[in-house]
């Protein structure tokens, strides 16, 4: 049975090979079906050797760490924050990943929230940080 701690161990692998850009173990993280979604642009890339391929093509100089990892009890679904910096820019991005029977992900989808300004009117309410 996979654990929470199995799951949060899988995705922190996950990143920190990805930001070591060290492809083989990232792909040891993933199951051969792994499909990812990216809503933004409404892309789907299906199957381990093409999102592989896909994150090491992938261009710029950018970093990544992780904030925070949530898991479910089930061992089959978890939640990630993480901090990408691309230059002097930061970007925070929210990620949920799915398993599959091994503990591999099966499922992954992103979301890279752009920064805005908010409308006027609430700053009573708001606290900027």
């Amino acid at each position: 049975m996979t654990t929470t701690a199995d799951l949060r161990t899988a995705v922190e692998t996950y990143w920190t090979a990805a930001d070591a850009r060290d492809w083989d173990t990232f792909a040891t993280t993933l199951a051969d079906e792994v499909l990812y979604d990216l809503p933004q642009t409404r892309e789907r890339i299906r199957g381990k050797e093409r999102y592989v391929r896909f994150n090491r093509e992938y261009p710029g100089d950018w970093r990544v760490r992780v904030e925070q990892v949530v898991a479910d009890r089930e061992g089959r679904q978890a939640a990630a924050r993480t901090l990408f910096t691309v230059g002097l820019q930061e970007l925070h991005a929210i990620h949920f990943f799915t398993f599959d029977e091994e503990g591999r992900i099966s499922g992954i989808t992103d979301f890279w929230p752009e920064p805005y300004e908010p409308p006027a009117g609430r700053e009573h309410l708001v606290e900027r940080y």
